[in-house]
């Protein structure tokens, strides 16, 4: 199972952080129209990703706190996402639905996320992972920390809710 080390924090510039990564020598994959779909779980998050370039099953555990977080992630990439998703929403509760653009980066190990979310703004993920048991949780972190210096990003910026719980939110205030 890998292990990400992981931070989160609202971007007022995405093309200046594109500007950034680019000059660094990021891989960008390309741009994502995301949509995840998050489902109850007994425990944990459980999410069915779909786009062009990522469709996944996920389930992570993640703290819900600022700064860096640690996960443990199963994914799953099915070859028929529509057809996973039409047996989920008829198996399980649906909780939310987060749309999103993303574009993704490769540095290494570490993953970069430039995301804008329907109905909450522009955010910047920096994932580091490893995928083999070769890093500790430290050595991710570290990682982490140094993007984030690197990217400009301080560490009251950084938010603690996931996409799914700050559209929850939102749902429950209106």
């Amino acid at each position: 199972m890998p292990l990400n080390v992981e931070i989160k924090a609202r971007c007022k510039d995405l093309e200046h952080l594109h500007g950034i990564l680019m000059k660094s020598g990021a891989d960008f994959k390309g741009t994502d129209h995301q949509e995840d779909r998050y489902y109850a779980a007994a425990e944990g998050r459980l999410k069915l990703r779909q786009g062009p370039i990522e469709n996944s099953l996920i389930h992570y555990h993640r703290p819900e706190s600022k700064g860096t977080k640690t996960s443990e992630v199963s994914l799953y990439h099915p070859a028929d996402p529509k057809g996973l998703q039409a047996v989920l929403d008829q198996a399980l509760a649906l909780r939310v639905v987060v749309a999103k653009e993303r574009r993704i980066y490769y540095h290494g190990n570490i993953k970069f996320h430039l995301d804008r979310v329907q109905d909450l703004g522009s955010f910047v993920e920096i994932e580091a992972i490893d995928r083999g048991g070769s890093r500790t949780r430290e050595d991710l972190e570290v990682q982490c920390l140094a993007w984030m210096k690197r990217l400009g990003i301080k560490p009251e910026e950084g938010i603690a809710q996931s996409y799914s719980d700050m559209l929850l939110e939102n749902s429950e205030v209106k």
